[in-house]
């Protein structure tokens, strides 16, 4: 309800400030005064001394002021008992009886309605005013966020452009300095995969997949095929012999994937992986270009005036 009754004084004040503002001119005296010559005479000593008439707002102003104050500290709701008028500093200033300092006292409406929103005394986002209004506040950010964003992203560009030597400072910047990390990481992952296909249940579909392409293999291979030529004995040994390459080149997989360890994937790194890095330049080139595609497809999606769609749904919408 106080912030009800100071929004009530408030615009009162204001309304008053501009009136007396206009009386101050001579243009809108001569048009009171083809109104109501009388009206002039009576308010002429309230204009000489407005002055005294302003100090009974600004005092309601700073008392409300001071109130407000002394509940935030009592709420503790800053972290320092000072910070309040430096916050509210729009405030303070427009408690000033001149009439420069007089135009903040139009901040404050903002900050009760704001006040009064907060605690569900009025619900302004219902009204027509301000769908209005964060529409356009809307556009205004999604305008120029768009553009920044589209200049940060040809600037990029340029630099890949120019030879910037983006990949080698992801691998050295980025990479290089979280490698024991994802080494690690690696290395439990090969060894759960290990341990996995070695599992009774979870690996039986590798090991069957295994096997069907080590027995295809075996029957396929001429030297064995020609077992099948010994009567009896020839079937036996071939499926015998299926078999055991079957076990031997599951279990080495097994073996190989558990004993991969974060030592054994660095020296891969270092002697496999980053020596074709270095020496392959083409690879460079590629990746660069991708980057560069990435980037200006994103561009154009940052582009896409979106707030266009939306005032079209809403010029075509019923309501509307």
């Amino acid at each position: 309800m106080l912030d009800l009754l100071m929004l009530t004084l408030l615009i009162i004040n204001l309304i008053w400030l501009l009136f007396d503002g206009l009386f101050s001119t001579q243009a809108f005296k001569s048009i009171l005064d083809s109104i109501s010559p009388d009206f002039i005479a009576a308010y002429t000593p309230v204009h000489n001394n407005f002055v005294l008439y302003d100090l009974a707002f600004v005092i309601v102003f700073l008392t409300e002021f001071c109130v407000r104050w002394v509940a935030a500290v009592v709420r503790k709701t800053y972290v320092r008992w000072y910070f309040f008028p430096f916050i509210h500093w729009y405030d303070l200033i427009g408690c000033i009886p001149l009439g420069g300092a007089r135009i903040f006292r139009f901040l404050r409406i903002f900050s009760i309605f704001y006040r009064l929103q907060k605690y569900q005394i009025i619900d302004l986002r219902n009204s027509a005013l301000y769908r209005f209004t964060l529409f356009y506040y809307d556009v205004l950010v999604e305008e120029l966020s768009d553009r920044i964003v589209v200049k940060v992203l040809t600037d990029a560009q340029k630099d890949i452009a120019a030879g910037s030597p983006l990949i080698d400072d992801i691998s050295k910047q980025v990479l290089a300095t979280r490698l024991p990390i994802l080494t690690q990481w690696l290395s439990s992952i090969m060894v759960h995969i290990g341990e996995s296909i070695e599992h009774n249940n979870h690996g039986e579909s590798v090991r069957n997949h295994v096997q069907k392409s080590v027995g295809k293999a075996v029957r396929g291979n001429a030297q064995v095929s020609t077992l099948k030529i010994l009567p009896v004995l020839g079937t036996t040994i071939e499926k015998t012999l299926e078999q055991s390459v079957t076990d031997i080149v599951t279990q080495s997989i097994i073996n190989l994937l558990k004993d991969i360890t974060p030592d054994k994937i660095d020296d891969f790194v270092e002697h496999g992986l980053g020596r074709f890095s270095n020496e392959d330049h083409m690879l460079d080139q590629e990746v660069l270009i991708i980057v560069n595609e990435c980037l200006e497809l994103v561009k154009q999606h940052v582009s896409q005036q979106r707030w266009k769609d939306s005032f079209s749904s809403q010029n075509s919408s019923p309501d509307s």
